[in-house]
């Protein structure tokens, strides 16, 4: 009975990633662009898991520099995809920035566990 509750807590461990598993930092870079700050932004996947089809609120999105749609893009409806909804391996970030002020509040909205 005792390895049945190890692998049940390592299965709850590592199988229930979701939104609350990613993180999305935005920092200054010190630059400006058309006289707006630049901000870096890390998106990760704190999962051990590949996560796909990932969405971030990102209302009003604007910025005087150019995105790689690929990385972020706006879809509509205040959200942005990330990574072009493809997997991002467990562990790993996507980066991206972008220059406006005041910097945009982004979180996780949407996102798929392949586990």
């Amino acid at each position: 009975m005792f390895p049945h509750y190890i692998f049940l807590f390592i299965c709850v461990g590592v199988c229930s990633c979701g939104l609350n598993n990613i993180t999305v930092g935005t920092i200054r870079s010190g630059v400006e662009i058309k006289g707006k700050p630049e901000w870096n932004v890390v998106v990760v996947n704190n999962c051990d898991c590949p996560m796909q089809k990932l969405v971030l609120s990102c209302n009003d999105f604007q910025t005087t520099e150019p995105v790689d749609p690929t990385i972020f893009k706006p879809l509509g409806n205040n959200e942005c995809s990330v990574n072009n909804g493809n997997i991002i391996p467990g562990k790993n970030t996507v980066n991206f920035s972008y220059a406006w002020d005041p910097p945009f509040f982004l979180r996780p909205t949407f996102v798929t566990t392949s586990c």
